[in-house]
């Protein structure tokens, strides 16, 4: 089940966010993913191979994708009709695979900006942005966020109004986020090639804003 946190205050804060830079022991969920990856090559399910050639290709996924279906659902309101009610299917319908995981769209209004956090882990729509930056999987980002996210937008360089409701999603291992962004001001004139270069990883995430050409 996921949890969608409603906030539209900030608080006083005095720690200024940083991730966490430590090596960490394996949790619970890594140990037994590991040994189930191990299990299934003994058992001949797959290869070691198949193994590293799935891995290097979720590596080499890159928020160049997520930037792209952005662009196209600014430009195209099929599409972006499309994206908003199945984001697996609209984005193989430009032959783009995001993955076997579900991902839902939610999409930043005037009245409402969201985040994209995830509680437990590290949860991450992958096929689109590729790996999770270290920041995402830190325990700061990770339980601040829920609580006082205006004041990690603050520290990303995001200021919003404060008649914007901001609203934290909760990513588990059954259901991804990914951030439509407004678009901005002054860009009637891009094409779809220009706009996806205003798209950074960290606005699909939630945490700032796409890079405003004009200034406007």
């Amino acid at each position: 089940m996921t949890h969608d946190h409603d906030h539209s205050h900030g608080h006083d804060h005095d720690q200024t966010f940083q991730p966490d830079i430590e090596d960490s022991p394996f949790t619970h969920h890594q140990v037994m993913a590991e040994a189930l990856g191990e299990l299934l090559i003994e058992k001949g399910v797959f290869t070691a191979d198949d193994l590293r050639r799935q891995i290097e290709h979720l590596d080499s996924r890159t928020p160049a994708l997520g930037a792209e279906v952005i662009a196209r659902a600014w430009t195209d309101p099929d599409f972006k009709a499309k994206l908003m009610e199945n984001v697996n299917e609209a984005t193989a319908s430009i032959g783009i695979d995001s993955g076997d995981i579900p991902i839902r769209a939610v999409e930043n209004t005037p009245e409402t900006h969201h985040m994209i956090v995830c509680t437990l882990c590290s949860c991450y729509p992958r096929g689109l942005l590729g790996p999770p930056p270290d920041w995402y999987k830190s325990r700061a980002y990770r339980s601040r966020t829920v609580r006082e996210p205006r004041a990690i937008l603050s520290e990303f360089g995001t200021t919003l109004p404060d008649d914007v409701e901001v609203r934290v999603h909760d990513s588990t291992a059954d259901l991804r986020y990914l951030v439509l962004p407004m678009r901005p001001r002054g860009t009637d004139g891009m094409d779809e090639a220009d706009l996806a270069k205003l798209v950074t990883r960290d606005c699909l995430i939630g945490v700032s804003l796409p890079d405003n050409p004009g200034g406007v």
